[in-house]
């Protein structure tokens, strides 16, 4: 029995479309989706705001609270939880210079208000967790912003939202670029800078995703070992990447096995998962996949993941001990490529 409790969203049971072709596949609504989450095995749904509560610039407080409330009692009812609501800020036209990096004032102001929105949701759905993608935050023309401004208005913005809701935590997940090729937090490293220059440190922390980690050129494993070792890990999404190309999103563990392997390891090692943290997966089907097949990728993943799960739990430390002191590494490199492949 896996160790770990798992989450998904439901933009991971998507179309097919992006920016060079259409939708290869219907649309699925929101109730068989979770439906279906929960008889695959996940635990817990991650949320944008707007998958809570659609076209919600033009609800009033009131209709974003009911809607929320009517999301709440459908993931009741299928044993499912809430992890997280994310603001999805880049995609509205408020933001396309950035929202909380923004380089006009009514549209940080915008990015704000929206985000003290989703704290509602997160209140209205019963979890304490807000994500932030920071995705236009950054450029694509080096001096059209002052990046020191820039992130003093994104530590302005946590600060906000930390004033808003007294029991809320930050997480932000960090990426290196795309849609943006210059982000101002694009690692975890750098996450735990702003966390530090807040008015609460205590309430951000990050969220580590595979393929982000290895767009940057860094080993994920020891991304998500240096979060656990500040404390400030409280999420993860595990995923694939064929190096470093534009956010693939693989499914966990096809593209690279043993550092798939060692992910899942240092979470093990560590009790990630002690104080209620989920293993999020974050994983795109191919465009060439059938409807018929639409969750296979979030099938496959977690499949992946809870066996990997389980050769880390077999991970003789005694043998690893041996050879440290040895330096014998040789030795311990083909012991862990025998027991990903032998088991």
């Amino acid at each position: 029995m896996s160790k770990f409790r798992y989450s998904v969203g439901p933009w991971n049971v998507a179309e097919g479309a992006d920016v060079y072709g259409p939708a290869t596949r219907a649309t699925i609504a929101f109730a068989k989706k979770v439906e279906t989450f929960k008889r695959l095995g996940f635990d817990a749904v991650q949320f944008h705001d707007d998958d809570a509560v659609p076209e919600i610039n033009g609800k009033s407080a009131a209709q974003i609270s009911a809607k929320a409330k009517e999301v709440k009692k459908l993931l009741d009812n299928h044993g499912m939880a809430a992890e997280f609501v994310a603001p999805r800020l880049w995609m509205d036209e408020h933001c396309i210079d950035g929202a909380y990096t923004s380089n006009s004032a009514a549209d940080r102001k915008y990015a704000i208000d929206r985000s003290l929105k989703s704290i509602d949701i997160a209140r209205e759905l019963g979890c304490d967790k807000i994500v932030l993608w920071l995705a236009r935050e950054g450029t694509s023309c080096a001096e059209s912003k002052d990046p020191v401004v820039a992130i003093k208005h994104l530590v302005e913005a946590v600060n906000a939202m930390l004033s808003y809701d007294k029991t809320i935590k930050i997480l932000i997940e960090p990426k290196p670029n795309e849609p943006v090729d210059r982000s101002y937090c694009g690692t975890i490293g750098h996450v735990m800078g702003v966390s530090a220059a807040t008015v609460d440190p205590t309430r951000v922390g990050g969220l580590l995703e595979s393929a982000h980690a290895i767009l940057a050129g860094l080993d994920p494993a020891n991304e998500i070992a240096f979060g656990l070792a500040m404390g400030k890990l409280w999420g993860v999404h595990l995923n694939d990447q064929n190096g470093l190309k534009f956010d693939q999103d693989r499914s966990f563990g096809v593209e690279n096995l043993r550092q798939g392997f060692n992910q899942i390891k240092v979470l093990v090692e560590n009790d990630y998962g002690k104080n209620g943290e989920y293993v999020g997966l974050d994983v795109k089907a191919m465009r060439t996949t059938k409807d018929s097949a639409g969750y296979e990728h979030l099938s496959n993943s977690l499949t992946i993941a809870k066996l990997l799960e389980e050769k880390a739990l077999k991970f003789d430390y005694g043998f690893q001990k041996k050879c440290v002191a040895e330096r014998n590494y040789e030795a311990l490199e083909m012991y862990v490529v025998n027991l990903l492949l032998r088991g």
